[in-house]
């Protein structure tokens, strides 16, 4: 919670100043007691000094009331989480030839194609995807699109080759973004994201390319676009057989690192399970966003239903004499 204009709080300060007044008003009162030959009078007099907590409910709602009015003169703003009905997102998948390897069933590229199909299939309506994957070299399998079914049968047609060129397929994706954001004339706010995000998997480490994957990273932070991260695969990953087998393992400090730097978010899957489970959490975010909002309405609202209730609880319970 923050303040547009703090300064305003001072207005909280009248409060104890109210408080005093209070105090001194029935002090004087308690002094210019007179003595009461009414005896209806004098009961409902011994009741009211027998039960004497109800009569505070009214002052304490006034200066409930009062802070809040303070409050909202201060015009306060709060981070609160919104719906976004339109985004861009770029699925990012490697399809090396390390992609086929089975210590991830059945193999890692078809977890990979099953957990990015549910991640498609969940998202909002409105929003536009596009998948883009890599090898020796990036290739835009499907430019974004509102249309979720062409991009899911797009995902059938990924296929492993050869290397691994990280860098070059994040600088693919970042340009796949900005194209859609012209598209779309969304101009970024200096200080804010795209709407728009990147998510990576990747089941190693960068082998062919011309641009070190740490330096894509930076371009995409500098163009306001997260990169969320995903390794894929286990230590223990071969690929061939027999004399000719190799192991092939993921790089999940180079996942993190890309991560940290766009300010994405990041994750280590050593089976289908943990892959799905990354992919619906992060799914589950792009359908919202927090946004700063001046919540003073809340609390002017709050200061009337309190002020409301200062006034009826006083009128109920004030003591009459007549």
């Amino acid at each position: 919670m923050s303040f547009g204009s703090p300064l305003a709080l001072l207005a909280l300060l009248a409060i104890p100043g109210l408080l005093g007044f209070v105090a001194f008003a029935r002090r004087r009162a308690r002094r210019g007691q007179i003595a009461y030959t009414n005896i209806p009078v004098l009961e409902r007099v011994l009741a009211e000094t027998r039960a004497p907590a109800r009569r505070y409910v009214p002052i304490a709602l006034l200066v409930l009331a009062l802070a809040m009015a303070a409050a909202a003169t201060a015009h306060p703003r709060a981070r609160i989480r919104v719906r976004v009905n339109n985004a861009t997102v770029v699925l990012l998948v490697d399809v090396s030839g390390s992609m086929s390897a089975r210590d991830v069933e059945p193999t890692r590229l078809d977890a990979a194609v099953s957990a990015m199909r549910g991640f498609v299939e969940r998202l909002p309506a409105g929003f536009e995807v596009g998948l883009v994957d890599f090898s020796d070299s990036p290739v835009v399998v499907t430019p974004p699109t509102a249309d979720h079914e062409q991009v899911s049968q797009a995902l059938d047609l990924l296929t492993p080759t050869a290397g691994t060129a990280i860098g070059d397929g994040l600088l693919s994706a970042i340009r796949v973004v900005r194209t859609s954001m012209a598209l779309a004339h969304v101009v970024r706010v200096p200080g804010h994201r795209l709407p728009a995000a990147i998510v990576l998997l990747s089941d190693g480490n960068q082998t062919q390319g011309f641009e070190e994957p740490t330096t894509a990273a930076q371009v995409a932070q500098q163009a306001g676009i997260a990169v969320d991260t995903v390794a894929l695969g286990t230590s223990h990953g071969v690929l061939g057989y027999g004399p000719f087998a190799r192991r092939v393992a993921p790089d999940p400090a180079l996942m993190q690192q890309i991560a940290k730097v766009t300010g994405g978010r990041t994750a280590t899957a050593t089976n289908a399970t943990e892959l799905a489970s990354f992919y619906r959490t992060i799914g589950s975010s792009f359908g919202s966003a927090t946004e700063t909002r001046d919540v003073a309405s809340w609390f002017a609202a709050a200061a009337a239903l309190l002020l409301l209730g200062a006034l009826t609880f006083g009128r109920l319970w004030a003591p009459s004499l007549g």
